[in-house]
């Protein structure tokens, strides 16, 4: 998940939702002061620092050591950011393209600190409001912080989406906002920029007796015509008029990296067991007992320390994590990549599937391996392995890919994966039985091969230079997208995202297919606004919450829901959508995935073997001894009922893809056909099949009459004979129902030809003089009513007459 939802999760789940900041409150001597005017005494006055006729440059440092803070970024602004969100407490203010003026990064972004340059405008263009509350209508003046952004959707001005919906800044700005979320996203301190357009005009110089500015109890002063810096960490604020300044932009405390590196190893432990017992988001659902946890590993962690063993230390965690079946869970192998490469090095030249069937067998082989020198095959079934029974083997089979655990199907796949592979000179004995054989049992010694290991591996097939989007238009004409990521360059995700859009639309594509199958997460915000281009509304799909220092306990706030908005209404495609889902979809995948099932079900469908990988949340690293960086899910997603519903689970297929020889050894891509014919069944409705229809030994005339209701197709298997030319027809014996006429390839998903009009406007449909050439054609022909019309018999007629006799 890229930092900006990251902060999104914990700004406006504390109701940060793009906050800002609050300050100090100050008291103001009101003897004498008018009715109706309580906090504005007559003669009050504001002392002015270095008034040198207000700014005209502001500069300042961006200090970021969030691990995610660039993910993703390829458009990063500075802009003035129009605070009358905050002033109005308007939690959806849309800052006005008008008003945001942008800066310039005047450093490297992708190295902290970076610093930024903002040439004020002469006038702005930001909103005006009365915040001196005299109970007179006045002009009032603008308030600006200076803030960071990332560009990612539309023109290089910030959107609504680019927003996150709207609200203002709680993080990396020159305001800072308070966190505990029952102050809404207070100012707690940090400067804000005011321009006054005359002299009339009144601001606060504190925040009053009740902590919260822009209210009635704040102290006002009278402030000069143009800008104006407003200092909120001074009591009472201080007003700077200098001609340049520096605004520095803050990075929150919530935000910033848990640093334990300089620690020894015992206090690092206990600090990330903490940690853990806090701000893990999944303890009560995975019956997690941290003191139990501690007591188990601490020893370990001690005497690591006692020998000062980085490698002992690395290890203790590792099995610590890998207790937590969380496949967010996770840490940096360095210190182990030397035990993972000598217990993975050997292999016997095969890699291994389970069938629905519960059998176990061989779906790959390495020539010239122990495998094949034994005599294996495709399709070789794996009875044990050292007279271990293969289930058994597989249940015990230690997985280093921690990322793939958290589902039983991803879990036992892994385990598939893991169950060949054995350091060098290790002699394995392998029962097996070939198809049609006597089980046989063969000693074999490991081989340094690591074919096999690639071809099982989730990520088999992915080069890593793959665009973060790619789509193609099938001959079947459907669209067929591919997103490979949603932590790729943002910018340039959705661009290739509303190109896909715009293209298959301008083709009228027959229905998309998106597929999923290796797509490692990313933005999770970014993720739910590429799905809603696939709505026709705006809808919530979810929610999550973190932990609150100030709560004690997780945080959910309706701000901070999970909500799709809208793209420009000519982006938006509403008809017939396939997801294809595997295992090796994760995190943001999943949410991407998971809103589909939101979608209309009649016009939507999920495809795959297995569900996705079960990694339902947000993530935060932290750095240990020894170099060492640890993730973990600092944020509970829920549905949009209040249930946790990917972590563990993943999302489902509705039409799941069965896992037999077939389909493992089909020469095409079985997914991909199901997704077909998936889509298939949604454009056609119901479909019966009618049978087979045969022209005999000779030419002529065949027809076949059936009832065919609304929303109904009837198909019948012909097959056209080499040399012919050939008519079809479909009618009523009325001749006043409107019909359709289809043709397909045999497999019923290539249309080859399709008439709703034999002639003009009329009811009936027809397809002439189709020439078959030198080889008979298996086909299907469809018949069906168009939408509207009431039921009725149809017939079809079809006409094979010798090519030479025309």
């Amino acid at each position: 998940m890229a930092y900006r939802k990251r902060i999104l999760l914990i700004f406006m789940i504390a109701l940060l939702a793009m906050s800002a900041a609050v300050v100090s409150a100050i008291g103001e001597d009101d003897t004498d002061t008018p009715p109706g005017d309580d906090n504005v005494a007559p003669d009050a006055t504001v002392e002015i620092a270095n008034d040198e006729g207000g700014p005209v440059v502001l500069t300042g440092e961006v200090t970021y050591t969030n691990p995610f803070f660039t993910t993703g970024v390829s458009q990063p602004l500075i802009i003035l950011e129009d605070q009358a969100g905050f002033v109005d407490r308007n939690e959806y203010f849309l800052f006005p393209q008008e008003s945001q003026v942008l800066g310039q990064i005047t450093s490297n972004f992708y190295e902290s600190p970076f610093t930024y340059s903002v040439a004020l405008p002469i006038e702005p263009q930001g909103s005006l409001r009365d915040v001196d509350h005299d109970g007179e209508e006045d002009t009032g003046v603008m308030v600006f912080a200076v803030a960071y952004w990332s560009n990612t959707f539309g023109d290089p001005l910030l959107e609504e989406r680019d927003m996150y919906g709207g609200g203002w800044s709680g993080a990396y700005a020159s305001t800072r906002t308070s966190s505990n979320p029952d102050l809404r996203g207070e100012y707690v301190g940090g400067k804000v920029l005011i321009y006054a357009p005359d002299d009339q005009q009144g601001f606060p110089s504190g925040f009053g007796a009740d902590g919260k500015l822009f209210t009635e109890d704040d102290p006002i002063v009278p402030v000069p015509q143009g800008y104006t810096v407003v200092n909120m960490d001074t009591d009472p604020f201080t007003f700077d008029r200098s001609r340049e300044q520096t605004l520095d932009l803050y990075e929150p405390e919530t935000a910033a990296v848990s640093d334990f590196s300089g620690m020894d190893y015992v206090d690092a432990f206990d600090a990330m067991i903490e940690k853990f017992r806090k701000e893990y988001a999944f303890s009560e659902y995975y019956g997690l007992d941290w003191d139990q946890l501690s007591a188990t590993y601490r020893p370990r962690v001690q005497a690591a320390e006692a020998s000062r063993d980085a490698y002992l230390f690395a290890l203790a965690l590792r099995d610590l994590l890998w207790e937590i079946p969380d496949g967010h869970v996770s840490m940096s192998l360095d210190l182990l990549i030397e035990d993972f490469q000598n217990e993975t090095a050997g292999g016997l030249g095969i890699a291994i599937r389970e069938l629905d069937d519960g059998r176990v067998i061989v779906n790959y082989l390495v020539p010239g391996t122990p495998a094949t020198d034994a005599g294996m095959q495709l399709g070789t079934e794996i009875i044990a392995i050292d007279g271990v029974p293969i289930d058994e083997v597989l249940t015990n089979t230690f997985v280093w890919a921690h990322q793939t655990l958290a589902t039983p199907d991803a879990l036992r796949l892994q385990q598939l994966r893991y169950a060949t592979r054995f350091p060098m000179g290790t002699t394995v004995d392998v029962t097996f039985k070939n198809p049609g054989e006597d089980e046989q049992t063969v000693s074999m010694e490991t081989v340094p091969e690591r074919d096999s290991f690639s071809f099982s591996s989730f990520n088999n097939g992915v080069t890593g230079l793959e665009l973060p989007v790619e789509f193609e238009i099938l001959p079947s004409g459907y669209g067929v997208v591919s997103i490979y990521s949603f932590s790729d360059d943002e910018y340039l995700t959705v661009q290739l995202w509303e190109r896909m859009i715009r293209t298959f639309k301008a083709s009228e594509v027959n229905g998309i297919i998106i597929d999923m199958r290796n797509n490692g997460g990313g933005s999770g915000f970014l993720a739910d606004q590429m799905a809603a281009y696939f709505f026709t509304e705006p809808i919530v799909v979810g929610n999550s919450g973190v932990y609150n220092e100030d709560y004690g306990d997780f945080y959910f706030d309706e701000r901070g829901e999970d909500l799709l908005y809208l793209p420009p209404e000519e982006l938006i495609y509403d008809g017939p959508v396939a997801v294809i889902v595997s295992p090796a979809c994760f995190s943001a995948c999943e949410f991407f995935s998971y809103d589909f099932t939101l979608r209309d079900a009649d016009n939507t469908a999920i495809v795959g073997f297995y569900p996705t990988g079960g990694l339902g949340g947000g993530v935060e690293d932290f750095y240990m001894p020894e170099g060492i960086s640890i993730r973990f899910t600092v944020s509970r997603a829920i549905s949009p009922d209040g249930s946790i519903h990917i972590e563990g689970q993943g999302v489902a297929p509705t039409v799941r893809v069965p896992v037999t020889e077939e389909t493992l050894f089909s020469d095409g891509d079985p997914v991909l056909e199901a997704a077909q014919e998936a889509l298939l069944e949604i454009s056609r409705g119901v479909v019966i099949d009618g049978g087979t229809l045969s022209f005999g030994a000779t030419f002529g005339t065949i027809s076949a009459t059936a009832s065919v209701q609304p929303d109904t197709a009837v198909q019948y298997s012909v097959v056209l004979p080499a040399g012919a030319v050939v008519n079809f027809f479909v009618g009523d014996e009325e001749g006043t129902r409107d019909t359709i006429l289809s043709i397909y390839d045999e497999s019923g998903v290539q249309l080859l030809a399709d008439n709703d009009d034999a002639e003009a406007g009329g009811p009936s449909s027809a397809l002439t003089e189709l020439s078959i050439g030198d080889s008979d054609i298996p086909v299907i022909v469809e018949m069906r009513l168009k939408e509207g019309q009431e039921p009725g018999n149809l017939t079809l007629t079809i006409e094979a007459v010798p090519e030479n006799s025309q």
